[in-house]
């Protein structure tokens, strides 16, 4: 059971992160992680917002890491990048992907404010997870209203 989630966080943007969801909207983000990424195989699955907030997390119970930190992180990360996009003349990267020996992440910015973050092993389809986020994206933001 989650709780309703309301925040505001003033960081250095044109607009404050704001916004709030309640239980009902969290589960049925929940609903579309398990189906789009959970059936696939990814190790583990988080919604979270720019501040680095983890809005939800669904993961195949083997997970040992700090779902807390790699959120606060992958949003640290998804701001650096999009600094150097900048640099480079591109408004921002919607999407970021880093391959690691036995592990790899997939970043995918869902409307303004969110980013979906998904951890997978080399027995899953990097080209298979890119087309479950984008219908994952699509999903979460009906839910989220945007």
């Amino acid at each position: 059971m989650h709780p309703s989630i309301q925040t505001r966080v003033s960081c250095r943007r044109r607009k404050p992160l704001e916004y709030t969801l309640v239980e009902k909207q969290i589960e049925e983000i929940d609903k579309v992680l398990k189906k789009e990424f959970m059936e696939l195989g990814v190790h583990c699955v988080c919604l979270i917002d720019l501040a680095g907030n983890l809005i939800t997390n669904i993961d195949n119970g083997r997970i040992t890491y700090d779902v807390y930190t790699l959120a606060a992180l992958a949003a640290g990360n998804y701001g650096a990048v999009n600094a150097i996009a900048k640099i480079i003349g591109e408004e921002e990267f919607s999407l970021l992907f880093h391959k690691g020996k036995n592990e790899s992440i997939h970043f995918s910015k869902i409307a303004a404010d969110f980013i979906l973050v998904a951890i997978f092993g080399k027995e899953t389809s990097l080209g298979f997870l890119r087309l479950r986020a984008v219908q994952a994206a699509k999903k979460i933001e009906r839910i989220l209203k945007f």
